[in-house]
Order: structure tokens, then sequence, then C-alpha cells
């Protein structure tokens, strides 16, 4: 028995667009977590520098 000729054709306009904006918005969640990320390891980076100056400040 042959394979599903439905199942190897290229989707319909509707759902080629439906499935270009899922994909847009998942690359959009996608790059705002990057964001968030890379902020908060910037900041940590700056606490982290903070303390080891505090550090070598008050070394006796």
């Amino acid at each position: 028995m042959p394979d599903d000729p439905t199942k190897n054709q290229e989707p319909t306009q509707p759902e080629a667009q439906a499935q270009e904006q899922r994909r847009l918005a998942q690359e959009t969640k996608d790059e705002r977590y990057v964001w968030w990320y890379l902020a908060y390891f910037l900041f940590g980076i700056h606490i982290v520098a903070f303390v080891m100056i505090y550090a070598v400040m008050h070394a006796k």
C-alpha cells in the first residue's frame, strides 16, 4: 500500500503562513531569552569584579 499522497505535499498557503508566524514568534521569544541571559551574565560578572576589588582594597 503506497504512502498517503497528502502527507508529502507542500503545505497550503494559509498553513505555510501560520507555520511561518509560529516560527517567527518562537524566534522572537528565543531572542528575548538570549538577551535576558546576557544581561544576567554581565550583571554577575560585575558583582564578582566589585567583590574582588573590595577584597584587594581591604587586604592586609
